[in-house]
C-alpha cells in the first residue's frame, strides 16, 4: 500500500523518505500553514530530491504560483486543498497531475461533491471537514465512502496514525478499497509541527506493507 507523508520540512528527513518504503513526500506551499515548506526547506532542495515523488500542496493559489512551484521543484504531483473550482483544475491538469482534496463531514453526499471534478482531475483526495483548511488530526468516518462510486483513484487522510495499519487493511479489501490510491500521514506522526517521527513513519510503513 502506498504512503504519503506530508509536511514535510527537514531536507535530513525528506532524504530517508524513500529508503523508508514511502512514496509520495507531500510539501505544503499554504504560508498560513504551521508546516510551510519553505520553513526550513528552498526550492533547490526539493528540485533535487528524486527518491520520492513530490506533491505540491496547494490552497487556493493563483494558476501562476502553481505552475512556477511545479517547475522550480519539480512536482510530480499538485493537491488541490482549497475552494479550487473544476475550471481552475483543467487548467492546473494541463501541465501536472491534480490531486483535488474534498473535507468530509458527516451529511455530506461524497459522489455529488466530486461529480463536476470528475473529468477535471486525475485523482481524488478525502480528508476530515475542520474549521480551516489544514488538517484536523481527526478521521472522519471511512464508512461515508464504502458505498459511493467514487470513480477515480483516490488518497485516504485524516488523522491516520500509529496503530491503524489494521484498519487500513480492512478497508483496502472492501470493493471502494480498489480505488485506494495511497494512505496520507502527517500530524501523528510528528515531534512537533513539520518535524516527523521518522522510528513511527517507518515502523507504520513496515506494518502496512508487510516488510
Amino acid at each position: 500500500m502506498r504512503v504519503k507523508v506530508c509536511g514535510m520540512t527537514l531536507p535530513e528527513q525528506l532524504e530517508q523518505l524513500g529508503g523508508m518504503g514511502v512514496t509520495f513526500a507531500g510539501f505544503i506551499f499554504y504560508p498560513k500553514s504551521q508546516r510551510y515548506v519553505f520553513k526550513g526547506l528552498t526550492t533547490s532542495q526539493i528540485r533535487k530530491e528524486n527518491s520520492i515523488n513530490k506533491v505540491g500542496v496547494f490552497v487556493n493559489a493563483s494558476i501562476e504560483e502553481v505552475l512556477h512551484m511545479v517547475d522550480e521543484c519539480r512536482l510530480h504531483m499538485v493537491q488541490l486543498h482549497g475552494d479550487e473550482t473544476p475550471k481552475y483544475c483543467e487548467k492546473i491538469a494541463d501541465y501536472v497531475s491534480v490531486v483535488k482534496a474534498f473535507r468530509i463531514s458527516e451529511n455530506d453526499n461524497i459522489e455529488w461533491m466530486v461529480r463536476s471534478y470528475m473529468d477535471m482531475c486525475d485523482m481524488f483526495m478525502f480528508d476530515t471537514m475542520g474549521a480551516g483548511y489544514g488538517g484536523t488530526g481527526k478521521k472522519f468516518n471511512w464508512n461515508m465512502l464504502k458505498d459511493a462510486t467514487i470513480g477515480k483513484p483516490f488518497f485516504l487522510s485524516g488523522g491516520i496514525e500509529p496503530g491503524d495499519e489494521e484498519k487500513l487493511k480492512e478497508f483496502a479489501s472492501l470493493p471502494v478499497g480498489k480505488a485506494l490510491f495511497s494512505v496520507d500521514i502527517n500530524s501523528k506522526f510528528e515531534i512537533s509541527p513539520g518535524v516527523k517521527d521518522m522510528a513511527k513513519v517507518k515502523e507504520f510503513v513496515t506494518n502496512l506493507n508487510g516488510r
